[in-house]
């Protein structure tokens, strides 16, 4: 029996989930789309889902056994309380919620639930390049991590966004898949700001001396292009451009970058989407990141966020952790 899907929202994230849904996810269907604007769900819905303008209905739905928010962030934290009243399991859009103060409030609903419902989409994880960095890490390949160096670029970006939301929209990614990568927690941040806001240098120091350096450049202009080089004692390890082309002509040998971050890691959505419905329809936590790592993740965004403020290095610190995330 296939694992009914509701997703929450029907912009361009809600839509990717509603088509990997649809075409690429064994064991699974959509059930449900909800968005405000009720043409644009029906069109990702295909016209066979079942359309809701509310999404708590949707949520607490008897025809809906799994929800995907993909709706505004604002919202994220009220939606994933709600799936974790109903008992649902629940992929979350990063970030968790706006504020530490409003994830830890998930953190602590699901704990009293008894049962891990939430996994936040940092889709990272699931992204071959990035698994294999880890496998390499992991086995000893290039000896003990000293730095880990992270790019992200993205071609343009509309003026409303700051430089704030260059660390709580953007480098939120770094956060988690430095974490994941490494094995370890980040325990101090400075901040420098490129003139005019953009682009942005972060380190990060680990719990086990490593470095973690991270530009973050919003408005690149030539593409998205995402990159990362972990340097260890006895080598490194990087990832490559993941194409499948190269095109000769006109005196060139060359490839494309792509406008946004979809084409990029599609792959790794759908790998995403495939795990969280299997753990999902197996009554089991999936592997992704969790209410604790989506915490952890805006809780460090905000003390970057005042390191950048204040052009110094801040000493970072979280709540302790639930011994239910062990």
């Amino acid at each position: 029996m296939n694992l009914a899907v509701g997703v929450i929202g029907a912009g361009i994230m809600g839509t990717e989930h509603a088509r990997i849904l649809c075409e690429d996810t064994p064991g699974a269907r959509l059930a449900a789309i909800c968005d405000a604007d009720e043409s644009r769900a029906r069109a990702a819905g295909r016209g066979q889902s079942q359309v809701f303008s509310d999404p708590h209905a949707l949520i607490f739905s008897d025809k809906v056994d799994a929800v995907v928010i993909a709706a505004p962030d604002s919202t994220h934290k009220e939606l994933a309380l709600a799936c974790i009243e109903a008992g649902k399991p629940v992929l979350c859009e990063k970030p968790l919620a706006v504020t530490a103060a409003e994830a830890i409030e998930v953190v602590e609903a699901e704990v009293a639930k008894g049962r891990k419902l939430v996994q936040v989409g940092y889709m990272r994880r699931f992204d071959p390049p990035y698994v294999d960095m880890r496998r390499v890490r992991e086995s000893g390949g290039i000896g003990d991590p000293v730095i880990l160096h992270n790019v992200h670029r993205n071609a343009v970006v509309p003026e409303w966004f700051t430089g704030a939301m260059s660390v709580t929209n953007a480098f939120v990614h770094e956060i988690d898949i430095s974490r994941w990568l490494l094995g370890a927690e980040m325990i101090s941040a400075q901040a420098h700001c490129g003139v005019g806001g953009d682009p942005l240098l972060v380190t990060m120091e680990t719990d086990r001396g490593e470095i973690v350096s991270t530009e973050v450049f919003m408005n690149c202009r030539y593409g998205y292009h995402v990159h990362a080089q972990l340097v260890g004692r006895d080598g490194t390890i990087e990832t490559a451009v993941p194409i499948t082309t190269l095109t000769n002509a006109s005196g060139r040998h060359e490839f494309g970058f792509p406008d946004n971050w979809v084409p990029r890691f599609r792959t790794a959505y759908a790998n995403q989407m495939k795990a969280w419905v299997a753990a999902a329809a197996g009554g089991r936590a999936s592997d992704g990141a969790n209410a604790w790592d989506g915490y952890v993740t805006t809780s460090i965004a905000e003390q970057v966020v005042a390191a950048l403020e204040m052009q110094s290095r801040v000493r970072l610190s979280l709540m302790t952790r639930p011994s239910f995330y062990d």
